[in-house]
């Protein structure tokens, strides 16, 4: 356990854990990946079970409280984790940025806490992709999560399910919200501002993935184990994650942690063409933040330009 628990908060070579304890190197790689495997088996149901509809409730009521974003449900992103190029891999793995990765895509809750993880798509599939084949996307948008119905917007008779938030890496979905392109802003303030209150949300991710790295050194570093492997470790951090967040009761309030590490990338952004119905339901939003769901410093920051709000 001390062995594994080191190599995840330091982020030290397995090479070097070996000299250190005087084990063998094959020793050491056997120790990391049966003890990840375990705590990931024995803490993965209490800490990231599947969400009931209860949990979404949960969810909803602490991105209202603490975010104001109501119907919201979690915020989502994903990271290229940087790994050793695999033997006899070809371009598999090779991603964008001209690195190996497998992608970590999360969904966060209003605390910096995981409630969904999806794991090991190869670096070379396209970020616009990612999504769309991934079990995460596929039970969304097949509506196997156990989501609420719509609900009306507090004090409102607008009528609108609940959404997810996320960046441009992600298309507009009616349970997808992503922001308006710089195009379509063109000098409009409602715009911007819906831009603004969806990026403060949207921002729990980030934070979350720049808590994660700073606990779990490792994200340092390009992991140098093999992808099964690497998928195994990075889901035990989010599980471990999960069961130290449950000790913290404070949250960041505006500015993101800093989530840049040596093996953690951004997805890239894409396109993707949206539906009427889902940009109607951006428009319901865009249209409450800018009557009865604003907030008294919203435009203030958009007149001063402190947010980039696209």
């Amino acid at each position: 356990m001390i062995v594994c628990l080191r190599f995840l908060a330091t982020g030290d070579s397995l090479r070097t854990i070996s000299f250190s304890y005087r084990l063998g190197h094959s020793t050491v790689v056997k120790i990391v990946n049966e003890t990840c495997e375990i705590l990931s088996n024995i803490l993965h149901p209490i800490y990231m079970p599947k969400p009931t509809e209860e949990k979404w409730k949960s969810v909803e009521k602490g991105f209202q409280e603490r975010w104001h974003f109501p119907n919201c449900i979690g915020s989502i992103d994903g990271k290229h984790v940087i790994i050793q190029a695999p033997n006899k891999s070809g371009s598999l793995f090779y991603n964008y940025k001209g690195t190996f990765s497998i992608v970590l895509l999360a969904l966060v809750d209003s605390n910096y806490k995981f409630i969904a993880v999806d794991i090991g798509a190869f670096g070379s599939n396209s970020d616009g992709g990612i999504f769309q084949n991934s079990n995460l996307g596929k039970a969304l948008e097949t509506k196997n999560l156990n989501i609420p119905e719509k609900k009306n917007l507090p004090g409102t008779d607008i009528h609108l399910p609940h959404v997810i938030v996320g960046d441009e890496a992600f298309p507009l979905k009616t349970y997808l919200m992503r922001p308006y392109s710089k195009a379509q802003l063109n000098g409009n303030k409602e715009k911007k501002i819906f831009n603004y209150r969806l990026s403060r949300a949207r921002n729990v991710v980030e934070n979350t993935f720049g808590i994660m790295a700073q606990k779990f050194r490792l994200y340092q570093r390009r992991l140098q184990q093999t992808p099964q492997h690497v998928k195994n470790i990075v889901f035990t951090t989010c599980v471990l994650h999960n069961f130290l967040r449950d000790d913290v009761i404070s949250f960041v309030e505006e500015e993101s942690l800093n989530s840049t590490s040596a093996a953690l990338q951004r997805l890239h952004f894409t396109g993707g063409n949206a539906t009427s119905v889902a940009m109607g339901v951006r428009d319901e939003f865009k249209t409450y933040f800018n009557a009865v769901g604003c907030v008294p410093w919203q435009n203030d920051i958009i007149n001063r330009g402190r947010l980039n709000t696209n």
